[in-house]
């Protein structure tokens, strides 16, 4: 399957994902032309895309894990609402109870399971959104640009949940269940023993139900932000900033996207995290009893730490790309042929 969409994804005639065709392009199916001078990869390679997952693991594994502590008083707040009155009395009580040393439970399930979902989310996009572009003609690509993105980022998130559902089941069993395990080396044999292996997947579909809104809103949100940034807020045209200022667009529409991200998957995200923590629970058990407040619980802790996570993602993927000398296309522009037309018709 990932080779066709590979070989599928050379041979898009486009400069970038939902931009205009360069009119040296190669036809539809022929091999993708040669990086440009300066370029470590060509655009639409298998390196590139292997690059872009390497640029996931970074982005996701890093800033998942620099946040553990936070994350680990908001799942607390979702688990026991009574003994966690709010992030500051969560951080009190776990200071308390644990030391300060204890806000660093569950890093290691993060760090591998964010890291190995950063992979298929980011690298799978990119070859998701090629693939897609590739089904369609320059003009339809661009007028329904945004619904590429939701689909490619659907489609991408789809399989990193797959891989990162088991250690998210772990994480929040160290986290929530005082006396479980401490690291993810008593948690894991413990789990299997208890419960078997299907206790890895049990929190899947939520986690679907979490984790596709969120990226769906996480991958639309950023790209249409960036072209409304570089369009109506920054000064110049993209061509003519630095990487630097590029990278400060970067983050800017990453926390944007962030914000939005919390607010539409945080239901689904207390709703994981009371299933991997209460063995016997259901979805309809915990909404049930939750209620329409409950599930939206430690949502101020969380839209701090999904904006600041999500704008450190995009700024570390992106300054990945620059780093690596990756081919980086600029926002999606009108193809020619289409502002010709509408020039004719007089709707520009």
């Amino acid at each position: 399957m990932f080779s066709s969409l590979l070989e599928a994804a050379k041979s898009s005639p486009f400069h970038g994902p939902l931009t205009p065709a360069r009119c040296d392009a190669p036809a539809q199916g022929m091999a993708a032309s040669a990086a440009p001078v300066g370029d470590s990869c060509e655009f639409g390679s298998t390196k590139y895309f292997a690059l872009c997952g390497l640029g996931g693991i970074l982005s996701c594994g890093i800033t998942h894990t620099a946040v553990v502590p936070l994350d680990l008083v908001k799942c607390r707040l979702q688990v026991d609402a009574d003994k966690y009155k709010n992030v500051v009395n969560g951080f009190r009580v776990s200071v308390r109870e644990e030391g300060f040393r204890g806000l660093a439970k569950g890093w290691a399930p993060t760090f591998i399971g964010y890291s190995l979902q950063g992979l298929c989310k980011f690298g799978l996009y990119e070859v998701f959104k090629v693939q897609y572009n590739n089904m369609l003609d320059e003009e339809t690509a661009y007028t329904y640009r945004t619904f590429v993105y939701l689909a490619a980022s659907a489609s991408a998130e789809f399989f990193a949940d797959i891989a990162l559902s088991p250690l998210e089941a772990a994480k929040v069993r160290i986290q929530t269940m005082p006396g479980f395990a401490n690291t993810l080396r008593e948690a894991w044999p413990k789990m299997v023993q208890n419960e078997g292996v299907g206790t890895f997947y049990k929190g899947l579909v939520p986690l679907w139900g979490r984790q596709i809104p969120y990226t769906m809103m996480k991958f639309a949100c950023f790209e249409k932000t960036v072209e409304l940034l570089y369009k109506h807020v920054v000064p110049k045209p993209r061509a003519e900033c630095s990487k630097g200022e590029q990278l400060v667009v970067t983050f800017a529409a990453g926390y944007i996207a962030g914000v939005f991200c919390a607010i539409v998957s945080h239901p689904a995200d207390t709703v994981v995290s009371k299933l991997n923590q209460d063995k016997t629970a259901t979805v309809g058990s915990i909404v049930g009893k939750l209620g329409f407040a409950g599930v939206w619980k430690g949502l101020g802790p969380r839209i701090i730490m999904i904006g600041t996570l999500t704008a450190l993602q995009w700024f570390i993927y992106d300054a990945v790309k620059v780093w690596l000398r990756m081919p980086r296309p600029p926002p999606a522009e009108m193809p020619e042929s289409m502002r010709k037309r509408l020039e004719a018709e007089g709707k520009l």
